[in-house]
């Protein structure tokens, strides 16, 4: 059940007024979240009824084991398990097929693995996990008292399918508010976040996707390099809208029921440096790295190390998305972008200085064309589709036979609303929750009229679903 499918809603309506009928006897409503989790899960697959429950026990005594325990062997050994099971999970999840194929061809067929591939990743799941032990053994959090409040936090279904990925200490005390009720301006808001994130899945990311993209990137050498160009410029803003879409319609779903899920982009377009850029793009992701496997890198006091670690992070980030060449690459060019950030601050002492217009769009622009030359590595099968694109571009053959002017305009439009002021946003959430619901009912009928109209050229699942 993917998030932009009307059957997907009917669920939301269904749990959102079932949970504030009950809300106030606390273990009822908890039961109901609990099992729309499950039946989200379940939807992609009655394995998954298996697997999630056994893990969030398996974690939840941990968290209680590494609670009580004061010998740090032990507290290690259980925080290893933890880590061990929820890997394990992404691995089973995601690799089988590689580890399969990858045995069958050493041996020349000798050696046969099992291989199946599982409809839905685990990872957003795992990677919430290990923020509960992780920061339990770290100290920094305590362990949950209420093992149904557990259960709610930790497989929460609005983050199911691509993050936001939320400490689960965070989310238990949410659940623990004693005044949790929504308001009109909170509902109003959630409403604004869903519709915008659909418009921003089916108005633009399906559309660019449709029209220009999915084709050029599966056979780029009956293209022209204009052409080509055009597409890689445009997959930029298609990913950024597709998972950004998501993200929207996840946290209005969460605020829906009274929980505050946090931002996953800022505009990472704008950004003026690699370092910048990971602030603003998938915001929740990169704190992970950073909080739990950068930091947990050793050598960071000596003077190569935090420079390698910081390539090996985003190496291992990379292949978290796929056992592919590509996304290695992907990963390796990012790694050395933020260890060239890294240097230029020790050697200039981390001075900031104020720089004149030109300069910081000068910054902007050339961090975008970086960026979106390590996307041609994301977006392309393998390496040889990567090499095509480029090449087809190095061609130099400056046609647009297959860029009409619908297309333009709808690129247009998402560059243009990428670097509107973040108050004009504001100001049309502020606007919508402030308005009656007649007239944030008769906005939701139009955008789903618009989607009707536009989005017949075609729909594509979500890009990091499948992540």
């Amino acid at each position: 059940m993917l998030l932009n499918r009307p059957e997907y809603f009917w669920f939301l309506a269904f749990v959102f007024f079932g949970y504030w009928l009950i809300w106030r006897v606390r273990l009822a409503g908890l039961l109901l979240v609990i099992a729309a989790n499950y039946f989200f899960y379940a939807t992609w697959g009655w394995i998954y009824l298996l697997l999630v429950p056994a893990a969030s026990t398996i974690d939840f005594l941990i968290g209680r084991g590494l609670g009580a325990s004061r010998s740090q062997a032990v507290r290690k050994w259980l925080v290893s398990a933890s880590v061990v099971l929820n890997v394990a999970l992404i691995a089973v999840c995601k690799y089988v097929a590689f580890f399969s194929q990858t045995a069958s061809q050493v041996s020349y067929g000798r050696i046969h693995i099992p291989s199946w591939t599982l409809p839905l990743s685990l990872s957003f799941y795992a990677f919430q996990a290990m923020t509960y032990t992780l920061d339990i053994y770290r100290r920094d959090a305590e362990p949950a008292n209420s093992y149904w409040e557990y259960l709610a936090s930790v497989s929460f279904f609005p983050t199911t399918l691509a993050g936001p990925i939320t400490r689960v200490p965070e989310l238990l005390k949410q659940w623990r508010k004693p005044e949790r009720v929504i308001g009109g301006a909170e509902g109003g808001r959630a409403l604004f976040l869903i519709a915008i994130g659909l418009s921003k899945k089916f108005l633009i990311a399906d559309y660019l996707a449709v029209s220009l993209v999915n084709r050029v990137f599966d056979l780029p050498t009956l293209y022209s390099s204009g052409d080509v160009l055009v597409a890689v410029y445009a997959y930029a803003f298609q990913l950024y809208y597709d998972f950004s879409g998501y993200t929207d319609i996840a946290v209005g779903s969460a605020l829906l029921l009274g929980i505050k899920l946090p931002g996953n982009f800022n505009r990472p377009y704008q950004a003026e440096n690699i370092a910048d850029f990971w602030r603003r793009w998938h915001i929740t992701f990169s704190n992970w790295l950073r909080d739990y496997l950068y930091f947990s890198l050793p050598g960071k006091r000596s003077k190569v190390m935090p420079y390698l670690n910081l390539v090996i992070t985003f190496a291992i980030g990379g292949l978290w998305h796929g056992a592919n060449w590509t996304f290695l690459i992907w990963g390796l060019l990012h790694g050395f972008g933020l260890a060239a950030v890294r240097l230029r601050q020790v050697l200039t002492n981390n001075r900031k200085t104020s720089a004149a217009w030109p300069l910081r769009a000068t910054r902007v622009i050339v961090t975008f064309h970086f960026v979106t030359l390590a996307w041609v590595f994301f977006r392309s099968a393998d390496l040889p589709t990567a090499r095509q694109m480029l090449g087809q571009i190095a061609s130099m053959h400056w046609t647009f036979e297959n860029v009409s002017a619908p297309f333009v305009i709808v690129l247009a439009i998402a560059v243009l609303l990428h670097f509107t002021p973040k108050v004009w946003y504001q100001k049309s959430e502020d606007l919508f929750s402030a308005s009656p619901a007649p007239v944030q009912a008769m906005a939701l009928v139009a955008l789903v009229w618009a989607i009707q109209y536009i989005g017949a050229t075609g729909t594509t699942p979500f890009i990091y679903s499948k992540f």
